[in-house]
């Protein structure tokens, strides 16, 4: 920089300055070593998970669902289980598709709620299926007793239940 004059006690300064401050941010500030190690991407809610947290978010106001959804089939009842202050198992009919090669049943719990739906996959997507309901029972097993919380099927909004 031309016409500004400096010392020689400026840019000695300002060097040991710069030093300082660099030696400080590469010595960190905790004794112990940090570990960084890789984790997982987080996952994305499916569409059970995402009706699940909306039907406990805006219960008792919950709209059905429109159009079948092989990951929110419909279910047909549900059974009380026998103690329902200790039993930690519902069952519940799934309406499925005759041409699917599983089925099943989901849940999701909160404080007050259980969320619970019918899953169903197709053994192909090529060919004919007829549009008849098949009906099965499906067990599925809770984390929690479910005590006086109320079953809501994801698929329709409705409750099956009251515990």
């Amino acid at each position: 920089m031309r016409g500004i004059p400096h010392s020689r006690t400026r840019t000695l300064t300002a060097a040991l300055a710069l030093a300082v401050s660099g030696a400080v941010a590469l010595s960190g500030c905790g004794k112990e070593p940090q570990k960084v190690g890789s984790a997982p991407p987080p996952k994305k809610p499916d569409a059970f998970e995402q009706r699940a947290d909306q039907i406990v978010r805006d219960w008792p106001k919950v709209s059905p669902v429109h159009g079948r959804q092989q990951a929110l089939l419909p279910l047909v009842k549900a059974q009380p289980p026998k103690d329902a202050g200790k039993a930690r198992e519902i069952t519940v009919t799934v309406g499925h598709s005759p041409c699917d090669a599983h089925f099943g049943a989901r849940s999701h719990e909160s404080k007050g709620l259980v969320v619970v739906t019918g899953w169903g996959k197709r053994k192909s997507s090529k060919g004919m299926c007829t549009e008849m309901l098949a009906t099965d029972k499906v067990t599925i097993r809770l984390k929690d007793a479910l005590g006086d919380r109320k079953v809501v099927d994801a698929a329709t909004g409705k409750q099956l239940l009251k515990g």
